[in-house]
């Protein structure tokens, strides 16, 4: 239902051009807001979906929305979720530093000991059985249990009866991963990750036939989250949707600050200039395949296709900050990492290679063909006529350390306005 205040202003903006109603609002992403907002989300610290953290930022988020005039509303989602007792992983007396992966699955009383053993997929059926195997994936910023080398490590363990699988996680960082699984997902053993040192101690470790022992212990089940989802109805009759996930497994600061702190910006210029109806929304359960964004978008509070004039997706890694790797080391630079990604409908593509140009890495405009990632390639895949995305992965991507270090205002402020100057140009 509109507001008074809703009316008023729905009224005032119908009577104006749209480029009058358009203009003038750049200073929505000067960089001193934006630091307020990303010191706010990050002041909430964990953004696991459900947890503690999750739900004070979904609360912020909420009352920003409402104090800009929208109606919002929470929808309701449930997510798995495991409260850590103790996670070890020992060779004798020495604790290897491990992080245990989603699905989780619990160890025996305790715990699980076996020999170490290394994992070669295409090996007889009973090499590994029972065995804490080791597996090294190719060097990446790995995101998801679904990538194909990760896939494929795991079903060769399931063939050979693992007691325990054991992933080294090779990227920029050199330390543990945590990775992206499904929601209702299950697994016959517990799987674990591990960084490149780690897994060479490891490997080594098993070259002598040692053995291990591993301990996951915590609680474990499904808890409610939710998506936050912000109206602001002006009978135009044609809507703009802008969406960005909030949850993830830490702090997320490289990973979703520069999305949410893009999101807000975007929302305080809509919801003064934009004579469209308006949908934002913040989902949650993001690190459960998009569980959220997929709940959304087959609900009716999503917006039909067909009267959505425009859908911006602000994804991962927006503008987060890159790094020198030199002998396993990073050095932070002052510069935007590069390794992110716009995604656009065909029609799309040159008007933001426009509003784009020398924005390193979203210069490159890929068309839908190329495909998308992450809630956006489901908004591509539900049909919206209209549709683009940044997303991308930085290099302390799904890292305990992906923290304030991982992003500068700067970069993010000089992103949201080159994204406003591209939603204003679409829709003028």
């Amino acid at each position: 239902m509109a507001t008074r205040r809703n009316v008023i202003l729905g009224a005032g903006i119908g009577a104006m051009s749209l480029e009058g109603a358009m203009a003038g609002a750049s200073d929505l992403f000067a960089t001193r807001q934006v630091q307020d907002d990303l010191a706010r989300y990050d002041g909430f610290g964990l953004k696991a979906s459900g947890g503690a953290g999750d739900e004070a930022s979904g609360a912020w988020l909420t009352r920003e929305l409402q104090g800009l005039g929208f109606e919002v509303r929470r929808q309701a989602i449930e997510v798995p979720y495991f409260e850590e007792r103790q996670v070890s992983l020992a060779l004798g007396d020495k604790v290897v530093a491990a992080l245990v992966q989603a699905p989780v699955t619990l160890t025996p009383a305790g715990g699980l000991s076996a020999r170490l053993v290394r994992l070669e997929v295409g090996q007889g059926a009973d090499a590994a059985t029972g065995a804490i195997a080791i597996a090294r994936l190719p060097y990446g910023r790995w995101s998801t249990r679904h990538a194909g080398a990760v896939a494929k490590v795991v079903r060769a363990a399931l063939g050979q009866g693992v007691g325990a699988l054991i992933l080294v996680t090779e990227g920029p960082t050199g330390q543990p991963l945590a990775l992206n699984a499904a929601p209702d997902g299950v697994e016959r053993f517990p799987i674990l990750a591990v960084g490149s040192r780690e897994g060479e101690l490891l490997a080594a470790a098993a070259a002598r036939g040692e053995r291990a022992t591993l301990r996951i212990e915590g609680m474990s089940g499904r808890r409610p989250a939710f998506n936050l989802v912000g109206r602001l109805d002006r009978g135009a009759g044609r809507e703009l949707v802008v969406s960005t996930p909030r949850s993830g497994w830490f702090g997320c600061m490289g990973e979703r600050g520069g999305g949410v702190a893009a999101w807000l910006g975007l929302a305080r210029w809509a919801s003064r200039a934009c004579p469209l109806d308006l949908t934002f929304v913040a989902t949650s359960g993001h690190e459960y395949e998009n569980h959220g964004g997929e709940v959304f978008l087959r609900s009716a509070l999503a917006p039909r296709p067909d009267v959505t004039a425009l859908w911006v997706h602000l994804g991962a890694a927006l503008a987060a900050r890159d790094w020198h790797e030199a002998e396993g080391r990073l050095a932070p630079l002052p510069s935007v990492d590069p390794q992110r990604y716009l995604v656009a409908r065909p029609q799309l593509v040159a008007p933001l290679r426009t509003a784009f140009a020398g924005q390193p890495g979203l210069e490159a405009v890929y068309g839908d063909e190329a495909g998308a990632g992450g809630e956006l390639g489901e908004i591509l895949a539900a049909g919206y006529p209209r549709a683009f995305g940044i997303l991308g992965a930085h290099r302390f991507h799904h890292s305990p350390n992906d923290d304030m270090r991982c992003v500068d205002a700067e970069h993010v402020a000089t992103t949201g306005r080159a994204l406003l100057a591209a939603v204003q140009a679409l829709l003028a």
